[in-house]
């Protein structure tokens, strides 16, 4: 591990960052997050797709069952998903089922969870708690993580409570089924979303889950893809939903720490173990004032990055 050298300690299967000059700051849970900053999505019914998806750069893979298959072609998908999954080598693979009151997620999960490579199952258009608990008395396996789809006005009124069901490390907002929804009419702005694509990081926060953001439709507009994305990181999205691979290289650039960001980051932490040696909270570092909470933000940014693959061990060992 790069920028832990030194101040790493590892008790059983959790990490947590132990400095040698300071405590962790209070409060602050460095869990063995996972790295999960685009969300792929291939549609299981097209075989190109699926053979392209092999060993391509999104930190997770979803094969899809769901809305990027047609109707007449879903037993087709799932005849090829045990294939797509068993060859697959990326950091985390999973399937989209189709939702729970299509009546079809039934015959998706009894091919998906025939797989020994199905890392995580996304849930489409959950309502609430009681979807995620069919599913796993359905599944009735400890191992797969769930990532609970947010599409409805209900669900975001029920937003809480599916967030602290069993499993669910992440919660995701589909922001094109949430107009069809509501009627909202959707704008290049944006602002009609605002409040819902809050709820839904906030409440990942709330309750230790990541939080993934819309997907970008206009797939071939870069500087789109790249506004939307740094909006979302700005509202704590910790990753994106992709559509195109094209996407996959600006979006995993864009939820990973930029330079500017952990050079900030590193050199909070440098003073904060400075600092508690003379016995100070707050510190003064280049004329703004920094405390615990601020401290907690740098140490969580430098987490992001060793995920990232960003060494930043000369910063913090200058």
């Amino acid at each position: 591990m790069f920028w832990l050298r030194g101040i790493q300690k590892n008790i059983g299967s959790q990490r947590r960052l132990l400095s040698v000059s300071a405590p962790v700051p209070p409060g602050l849970n460095l869990k063995n997050e996972r790295l999960r900053r685009s969300v792929f999505y291939v549609p299981c019914s097209e075989p190109r797709k699926v053979a392209k998806s092999i060993g391509c750069a999104a930190d997770c893979v979803i094969y899809d069952l769901e809305d990027g298959v047609s109707m007449n072609r879903k037993e087709e998908a799932r005849s090829s998903l045990l294939s797509a999954l068993s060859q697959n080598q990326t950091r985390e693979r999973g399937v989209r089922i189709n939702s729970i009151s299509s009546g079809m997620a039934q015959a998706d999960l009894e091919v998906a969870l025939k797989s020994e490579r199905l890392d995580v199952l996304m849930v489409p258009k959950v309502q609430t708690a009681n979807d995620l608990h069919w599913v796993l008395e359905t599944m009735d396996n400890p191992k797969v993580r769930i990532i609970a789809a947010i599409e409805t006005a209900l669900g975001i009124c029920n937003i809480r409570e599916i967030a602290q069901v069993p499993q669910v490390d992440s919660l995701l907002f589909a922001a094109e089924d949430y107009c069809a929804d509501t009627g909202i009419m959707r704008t290049e702005g944006r602002r009609e979303l605002y409040y819902a694509r809050s709820v839904v990081s906030t409440t990942a926060h709330a309750f230790g889950l990541q939080a993934i953001d819309m997907v970008t439709m206009d797939f071939r507009n870069p500087s789109i893809l790249q506004e939307e994305s740094q909006e979302a990181v700005e509202m704590g999205f910790t990753g994106k939903q992709l559509i195109h691979p094209l996407q996959i290289d600006l979006v995993n650039g864009l939820f990973a720490p930029q330079p500017q960001v952990v050079e900030r980051a590193a050199e909070i932490v440098c003073g904060y173990r400075e600092h508690y040696q003379r016995g100070k909270g707050a510190f003064d570092l280049n004329g703004k004032a920094i405390d615990m909470p601020v401290v907690k933000w740098a140490y969580r940014v430098l987490q992001r990055a060793e995920l990232a693959g960003i060494d930043v061990t000369d910063k913090l060992n200058p």
